[in-house]
Formats: structure tokens, C-alpha cells, sequence
């Protein structure tokens, strides 16, 4: 499948996670005017930085300026887009129509591509917006595989954009009012506090007294009325492909990098070999909530997730690699780990999967230690596999 593999870049760090593991192109963004605010995002000079690096890779960066803009940040989404223009960024992501003419004006250069945030829901959208410049629209999640179908046959000569994997909002195409009205922190501004998440409970009073908080129970497991499934389309990349998607988009900017590394490890091995129970299996070893693969054959009932708003998942982060080679490992601690514990390889490289038991541990100043303790402490561990900067150590739970 000659498509794109697109995934969240929160940080520089996260950036290079994604690269390694194999994304054609990361979606990222700056300190203002990014959906994502409390992710770390990048200044100025941290995205010119990681442009070039991306660049030089042969990757792309696309930039979020997907806020709802009001009238006061037009002059600075302005010079934003000139900024983004002269650092050769590879498209700006914008919901805005404002936006869009304000990029436009200002970096006629810029490549635009139109934000899920827009309601990319039907075909004379999409040719609105082809009409106006854009080169890339991104879908909206509530589409059916046969929708997307249609509006590749409508608009062919624009490039479509889907969600493959992570979380889903209750709220249309993530236009969502609950953040702002509970906690005065507006998700269309890019500070929602995911208020879907919770778990709601009901006061009853009569009117006469108050007789306190009442659970609204699903089953007995919980009462997370508001709270999604995640998405999983591993399985249907082949079929995605076919309806005309070119660009399979993670979602996750706010993600660890092991999650990172291993959602883009396994989509990157199912574009290149096709799916398997090992990709699903893969998948389920990084946190998540239960899958779904929501609405892609049409209307679906079962997408909330009722028994609880926490991930869960099949493996535990342990360190970093930092080098590797002649028997052991250099890493830098994530996870405490102790003498006898068998870790597993994640790995872009041959050896993703395997396996082996930690029996010599030293610190950086060659003290043998049996118990790994301290967070981002280097350990020199014996590992009989070469393994490269990059790759992640895990232990199975």
C-alpha cells in the first residue's frame, strides 16, 4: 500500500520516537493555537529544529493550528503561518475558515490541510474546501468505510486523511462543550480536561430533604456514561486503502513514548506485511481502553465504554536503550526492574519480541546493583542481543 503513516509528536523527544519506529510523517504543535495545550508542543525554534531533522530523514511535519479562532488571534495566526512558511513546514492543519483565509493572505506557500474539527462528514464539504486550496482533508471519525469511498470518487484529487487508532470523543468530531461548562477550560481552544472520562454520579432531592449522591450503575462496573471505546483499524488498512484514505493517522500527541513506539511499530508492520494476530496482540500490550472500530461499517451502538475510563494494558515501560553491544545494554531507566526479571525487546529492528533475563546490572559509576531503582538512572545490563539507540525495554505483566 503506497500510503502515509502519520503519527502524534508531542515533544522533540516523542518526535524522534515516531521517526524511529517508523512514521512517514508526525502531526505536531506550537505553543498556541494547538488543540492539544498541555501537551508539551514546541517554541519556534524547536519546530524550525525539528522540521530540518524531519527533512533530513526524508519525513514530514505537519503543524495543528486547529483552534476555533475569535477575532484577536487573527493577527498573530498570521505571522504564525508566515513563520510555518519560511521553516518549510510541510502543511499547516487548520478548522477554521477564517484560518484558512488568514494562511492564505499570509503564506500563500503553506500547504493547508482541513482539521477533523471542520465536520468532514459528506463530499460537497470536502469539494468546498479542494475549491479553496486545500490539499489534504481529515476525515471525520463518524464515516463509514463506504462514505469515504464516495467522496474519493466525488473529490479524487485531494488527498484523504483518517483516524486509525487511539482515543475517540463522545462529542461530534471532538466539538465538545462538556470541558468549558464543568470546568471553564474550553476544548476548542485546546484545554479540555476530558470531562467524558469521568465517572458520574446523580443527587437526588425531593425538595424537602437532601438524600444524597446516587450511582447510576451499567451492570455494577461502573458509570462512565460518557466515555469511549478506543479506536483499532489495524485490521481494515487494507480496506481503508481501497476507499481512497492515503494518510492512516494515530492519535496521541498527549501519549508516552512507549505507547508511541508501540502503536507506530505495529501499524508500520502491518502496512509493510499485511495484518496478523501478532499486530493484535502487539496492540493490546500498550494502554488502552476496549477497542472498537466504530463506525466504519455504518451506525454502531456499542462505542461507549461503560466499565471504566482507565487504560489497561499487556506490558509494563522499563527503560530507554540508549546504546548497545558486546553483551550488554546501556538504558535509561522507566520502570524499576531487578535482577532475574525477563524483559522483551521493542524494536523497529529484527529484533522486536525477544526476550532475555537481566542477571548484571551496574550503575554509571560501575557498582553492581541487583534492584534498578531510581527513575532515568543509566544501568549498563547484560543482553545478548545488539540492540540500537531507540529501542525500548518491557516487561510482560
Amino acid at each position: 500500500m503506497a500510503v502515509e503513516l502519520l503519527a502524534p509528536a508531542g515533544n522533540f523527544s516523542k518526535l524522534k520516537t515516531a521517526f524511529n519506529f517508523g512514521a512517514d510523517a508526525v502531526y505536531v504543535g506550537g505553543k498556541d493555537f494547538s488543540l492539544r495545550s498541555f501537551a508539551d508542543n514546541f517554541t519556534r525554534e524547536e519546530m524550525a529544529q525539528a522540521i530540518a531533522y524531519a527533512h533530513n530523514l526524508g519525513k514530514k511535519v505537519y503543524v495543528t493550528a486547529n483552534i476555533f479562532a475569535k477575532n484577536a488571534d487573527m493577527p498573530l495566526l498570521e505571522d504564525y503561518f508566515k513563520f510555518l512558511e519560511e521553516v518549510k513546514a510541510d502543511a499547516a492543519i487548520v478548522s477554521d475558515a477564517g484560518a484558512v483565509y488568514a494562511a492564505k493572505k499570509s503564506a500563500p506557500k503553506l500547504e493547508i490541510h482541513i482539521s477533523t474539527q471542520a465536520n468532514l462528514t459528506n463530499k460537497y464539504a470536502v469539494k468546498f474546501w479542494r475549491e479553496q486550496g486545500a490539499a489534504r482533508a481529515v476525515l471525520a471519525r463518524e464515516l463509514s468505510l463506504n462514505e469515504i469511498e464516495e467522496i474519493h470518487s466525488f473529490v479524487p484529487e485531494i488527498e484523504l486523511e483518517a483516524f486509525v487508532h487511539g482515543a475517540m470523543c463522545i462529542s461530534y468530531s471532538g466539538r465538545c462543550l462538556l470541558s468549558n461548562y464543568l470546568a471553564g477550560r474550553e476544548s476548542n481552544r485546546g484545554e479540555c480536561v476530558q470531562a467524558c472520562r469521568w465517572n458520574y454520579q446523580i443527587r437526588k432531592n425531593d425538595g424537602v430533604s437532601d438524600s444524597g449522591w446516587l450511582d447510576i450503575e451499567e451492570d455494577g462496573k461502573g458509570t462512565y456514561i460518557l466515555n469511549s471505546k478506543d479506536l483499532n483499524m489495524s485490521a481494515r488498512l487494507d480496506k481503508m486503502a481501497l476507499c481512497g484514505v492515503t494518510s492512516f493517522k494515530i492519535e496521541g500527541r498527549m501519549k508516552s513514548e512507549y505507547y508511541l513506539a508501540t502503536v507506530i511499530n505495529a501499524y508500520r508492520r502491518c502496512i509493510d506485511n499485511g495484518y496478523s494476530p501478532v499486530i493484535e496482540s502487539e496492540l493490546k500490550t500498550a494502554f488502552h481502553r476496549d477497542y472498537t472500530e466504530a463506525y466504519a461499517f455504518g451506525d454502531n451502538a456499542s462505542t461507549v465504554n461503560y466499565a471504566d475510563s482507565q487504560a489497561k494494558g499487556g506490558c509494563e515501560y522499563i527503560a530507554n536503550v540508549l546504546s548497545g553491544g558486546d553483551g550488554f545494554a546501556v538504558v535509561e531507566m522507566r520502570g524499576r526492574f531487578k535482577a532475574g526479571d525477563r524483559l522483551e525487546v521493542l524494536s523497529p529492528s529484527q529484533n522486536f519480541g525477544k526476550s532475555f533475563v537481566v542477571e548484571k546490572a551496574f550503575t554509571s559509576d560501575g557498582e553492581e546493583v541487583a534492584d534498578c531503582k531510581l527513575v532515568q538512572q543509566r544501568y549498563k545490563i547484560n543482553c545478548p542481543y545488539t540492540l540500537s539507540a531507540g529501542d525500548i525495554l518491557r516487561r510482560r505483566k
